[in-house]
């Protein structure tokens, strides 16, 4: 397998952690998004940038930025639709 290459983290996230209300921590399953997820769903939804130029921004291909993209909306699909938290992983050597 390739090593990963270097990506462009343009935004630091204030809140790491989300999680369904009224449900005790120690009861839920834990869904961990990485924050290059995070940087291309801030870039394409709610930027509304074109794949490429997120690809471009982020210094990644466009084909990366699509499977970042798909592997994100999953995980917080997966996340709303069962009732599992959301942890943003913050790689430090991606920063």
């Amino acid at each position: 397998m390739r090593p990963t290459k270097p990506r462009k983290i343009c935004f630091n996230p204030g809140v790491v952690y989300f999680k369904p209300r009224a449900i005790p921590l120690k009861e839920l399953e834990e869904i961990e998004l990485n924050i290059d997820e995070l940087e291309a769903l801030r870039l394409c939804d709610l930027n509304k940038l074109e794949q490429g130029e997120a690809a471009l921004k982020m210094n990644v291909s466009r084909s990366t930025i699509q499977r970042i993209i798909s592997s994100a909306r999953k995980k917080i699909a997966d996340a709303i639709i069962n009732g599992k938290a959301i942890k943003i992983i913050k790689k430090e050597d991606c920063l």
